[in-house]
């Protein structure tokens, strides 16, 4: 559990991990920032957020987020836009990345979830960063359902970063 909290604290954006029944079994620092609340391990069920909103701005349950389906499905959730609230009303436009954690015997074990804020057009850059911060930790996980995990993130994010460099001005702005 070490070696994941230490992988998890070298990623800049918020990331948590949840067991095979969606509870939050850890969190990097940045969740914190992000959500203005300090998840509580081993309680929170499915978000670290403390209120989710769609990007229509109809409220949606932490049961009905997308990490929830993607731990019910076993299965990645990709293209959603959300938006958390924190406790003092303040609101982030976020995208959520939640991905299954699957062992090599098929075994599944849980979720790890990114969430990137795409409120400022300089995500870009954050998303290629965060690309390459997933392959150098892909290496240096002795876990390979872990390491799989972050390869995949790694694409993904290039993938985000050049969808958001074609849809940014008139999607989010």
């Amino acid at each position: 559990m070490e070696r994941l909290t230490a992988a998890l604290e070298q990623v800049n954006a918020p990331v948590y991990v949840t067991d095979s029944e969606g509870v939050v079994i850890n969190f990097n620092s940045a969740c914190i920032g992000f959500s203005g609340r300090t998840p509580a391990a081993g309680k929170d069920l499915w978000c670290v957020t403390w209120k989710l909103y769609t990007a229509e701005g109809k409220f949606l349950p932490h049961d009905q987020c997308p990490m929830a389906s993607a731990v019910r499905s076993r299965s990645p959730i990709r293209g959603v836009l959300a938006i958390a609230e924190r406790p003092d009303g303040t609101r982030v436009k976020f995208m959520p990345f939640p991905t299954p954690i699957i062992a090599v015997s098929g075994e599944f074990l849980g979720a790890i979830n990114m969430l990137l804020d795409v409120s400022d057009p300089r995500q870009m850059a954050e998303l290629r960063s965060q690309a390459q911060r997933c392959r150098r930790l892909a290496l240096s996980v002795g876990d390979s359902a872990t390491s799989a995990t972050l390869s995949t993130l790694a694409l993904e994010y290039d993938a985000m970063a050049e969808a958001l460099a074609g849809e940014l001005p008139g999607r989010f702005h």
